[in-house]
């Protein structure tokens, strides 16, 4: 059964879930096991990329650009609706058929709504269980499609989704705090090309790329953000693109969970161990020697203007999906939010928040009264150790003072 929300519905429904406004499609609640739900190919918001033949999706016809990994390559993203079962499950099976012509590829990712936050999107074999990290009855799949510049294009059709508590109980669990490892930054640059979800890169942009999809963020959207530190300063970004070196590299989940390089430990980039230790050969997962141990790329506006850095550097990186605790979204239509040292807009700038992206808070406190996205307040939050935001800039609820 496939039910479509009135906008009214869908509407509170995304306020609450943090989530645009999609259809749903509800598995039967009467099934002691619900059959598989058919997920419909229509590409939802975020999505780029990609065309609909049929009930197949289809890599796009834009030309193959370089992001941040520095490989040439088309590719596309199809998020799907959102699939709600009538009990939380611990697992699901996807069913998909595949197109791979002319070493292409084509991956279905599955994600979960757990605690008011998506998880990050794991890859689902066809046929095969996929664990959930917690259980939930909220999930989401999304298609990714990529292709050498030139070639074939691949595709994915006959999608559908199926509850299921059968599998091995192993997954990756969601953190009381998130996971933050000590990393080399370097800067991407790369002004005018597009990255890994669609995004044109812009000059003094503000967005992180990490060498995976799995924490991935739609175009536009902070669902997926970092805090990235120095000893003074700080910068919470959206992760918009892909690399450095690898693509399969989530190096912040436990070992047995990684994608890649299962025997490195949790929080190691696998360009680190290459470069310091000779892993794998020196090399990357595409061969390639590597040349520097970086476990994130910012953009120039992250590098220069938020952490004030002037060289390639080691920073600690925080991926805020991987934990649970205060949350809150930087609400602006451009640009970056400045983050200070007191809670005045008079205070010395230490930091800066890109548009879109969330952002810990510890606490709240009050000060200056500010007008912003949010409405006229004099409540800031406090996001880090002696670092304050306007809640009026903030979208977020109360917390506790500071």
């Amino acid at each position: 059964m496939r039910i479509t929300l009135t906008a009214k519905v869908a509407a509170g429904l995304a306020t609450a879930l943090a989530i645009t406004p999609l259809a749903l499609a509800v598995a039967p609640s009467s099934a002691a096991t619900p059959d598989p739900v058919r997920v419909a190919a229509q590409p939802a918001d975020g999505s780029t990329n990609v065309k609909v033949d049929g009930n197949r999706i289809i890599l796009g016809d834009a030309p193959a650009s370089m992001g941040s990994v520095e490989v040439r390559q088309r590719s596309g993203i199809a998020n799907l609706d959102p699939i709600r079962f009538p009990a939380a499950t611990s697992a699901v099976i996807a069913n998909y058929q595949t197109g791979t012509p002319d070493n292409s590829t084509a991956e279905v990712d599955v994600r979960a709504l757990v605690k008011d936050q998506w998880t990050e999107w794991t890859p689902a074999r066809n046929g095969s269980p996929t664990v959930l990290p917690e259980a939930s009855e909220l999930v989401q799949l999304r298609i990714i499609v990529i292709a050498p510049p030139q070639g074939g294009s691949p595709w994915v059709s006959d999608v559908s989704v199926q509850p299921t508590n059968q599998a091995d109980p192993s997954g990756i669990d969601v953190q009381a705090a998130p996971l933050t490892s000590h990393v080399f930054a370097t800067r991407e640059g790369l002004v005018g090309g597009t990255t890994a979800n669609g995004h044109v890169i812009i000059s003094r942009d503000h967005f992180v790329a990490l060498p995976s999809r799995r924490g991935l963020a739609n175009n536009g959207s902070g669902n997926y953000s970092v805090k990235v530190c120095t000893a003074t300063r700080c910068a919470f970004e959206p992760v918009w693109d892909v690399g450095p070196w690898n693509t399969k590299d989530d190096y912040w989940n436990p070992s047995a969970t990684r994608e890649m390089w299962k025997d490195l430990p949790q929080g190691k980039p696998e360009a680190q161990a290459a470069y310091q230790n000779g892993y794998n050969g020196g090399k990357d997962q595409f061969g390639r020697t590597v040349a520097n141990p970086a476990g994130i790329d910012l953009a120039d506006g992250v590098f220069w203007d938020a952490l004030k850095l002037t060289n390639n550097a080691w920073v600690d990186a925080t991926y805020l999906w991987t934990g649970t605790g205060g949350r809150g979204t930087v609400s602006i239509s451009s640009g970056y939010l400045n983050i200070r040292n007191a809670a005045s807009s008079t205070g010395a700038v230490v930091g800066m928040a890109g548009k879109s992206a969330q952002v810990t808070v510890e606490c709240q406190t009050t000060g200056q009264s500010v007008t912003g996205s949010q409405g006229t307040s004099n409540v800031w939050l406090r996001v880090h150790p002696g670092m304050y935001v306007a809640k009026a800039w903030i979208n977020a609820g109360t917390f506790a003072a500071c």
